[in-house]
């Protein structure tokens, strides 16, 4: 019983019942326990004749796949109800088009996060290849891997109603009528912002080791993040800040505003995601100014 006893007592002051969850990043006993992780080589060629690499690469392409596959779906959906019957009562609505983006996002991040770290968005692996999470070679094969899956996805929607694709859009991103294309730009560069720097703090390995005892579960506030965003900046470009499902929607639907307006949806989220990835490492991690 006294060893059981001491156990509890040991317990007991582990944690600080007073200390509020979060504030424990100023603890020095927790600076002195986490190690912050080497940045990633930016070249490995050892990689290239690893299995693991090219399985994350494929768990890229088919989250990738199924994301486009099931959003333009529902997109498309609630254009064709507003098209035929002029309204979208009867469908899922903005609400069900931001749903199904940010609840597919949820899942497959979860489902692959262990196998490729469920990336499924070139401007989130440009985010975190600028932080030094992953080197050049698996950013480009992953970002390569994404725009194919994005455009299969997209290709399969059309294969089963190619008449229907075309006269309802393709689920493709454009800036809408009354708005500018720098308004478009400024809501993927926010937008963008936004979800990286969302997917920097639900993965940070510090936070993880600092409230461990606060369980996180990544993919949720990833894809709350994608869901949020989505809500506020469908009217202004159908919301892209994912370029390879901007890709993969303006290749198969191949329409000149689409195109016209493509450019915003590679720039706009690659500048969000590179100004989320300098706030998480400069200014809330501070990592340029540790001592090493």
């Amino acid at each position: 019983m006294e060893g059981k006893e001491e156990d509890v007592r040991l317990g007991a002051n582990k944690f600080n019942e007073r200390q509020p969850i979060g504030t424990a990043a100023q603890s020095q006993d927790d600076a002195k326990d986490y190690k912050e992780p080497p940045p990633a080589p930016l070249f490995e060629p050892e990689e290239l004749t690893s299995w693991s690499f090219y399985r994350a690469g494929i768990a890229e392409f088919f989250a990738t796949f199924l994301f486009l596959y099931i959003t333009v779906l529902t997109v498309m959906g609630v254009v064709r109800s507003k098209n035929i019957e002029g309204n979208t009562c009867k469908t899922v609505g903005i609400q069900g088009i931001a749903w199904a983006f940010g609840g597919m996002i949820f899942a497959l991040v979860y489902c692959t996060a262990g196998i490729s770290g469920g990336h499924i968005n070139p401007a989130v692996t440009f985010g975190l290849f600028l932080a030094r999470k992953l080197s050049l070679t698996r950013a480009i094969f992953y970002m390569v891997m994404q725009c194919l899956g994005a455009i299969c996805g997209a290709g399969v929607v059309k294969g089963f109603q190619p008449k229907l694709y075309d006269t309802l859009g393709g689920g493709a991103n454009i800036v809408s009528e009354g708005y500018t294309k720098g308004d478009g730009l400024g809501a993927e560069i926010v937008g963008t912002f936004i979800l990286v720097y969302t997917v920097f703090s639900a993965t940070d390995a510090k936070r993880s080791a600092r409230d461990s005892h606060v369980p996180i579960l990544a993919p949720l506030p990833i894809g709350f993040a994608v869901f949020l965003v989505h809500l506020a900046t469908i009217p202004i470009t159908g919301t892209g800040i994912n370029p390879a499902r901007s890709l993969g929607a303006a290749i198969i639907y191949n329409n000149e505003k689409a195109w016209d307006d493509h450019w915003i949806f590679w720039v706009g989220p690659f500048i969000g995601a590179a100004l989320a990835a300098l706030y998480h490492q400069v200014v809330i991690r501070a990592i340029p100014f540790k001592s090493k």
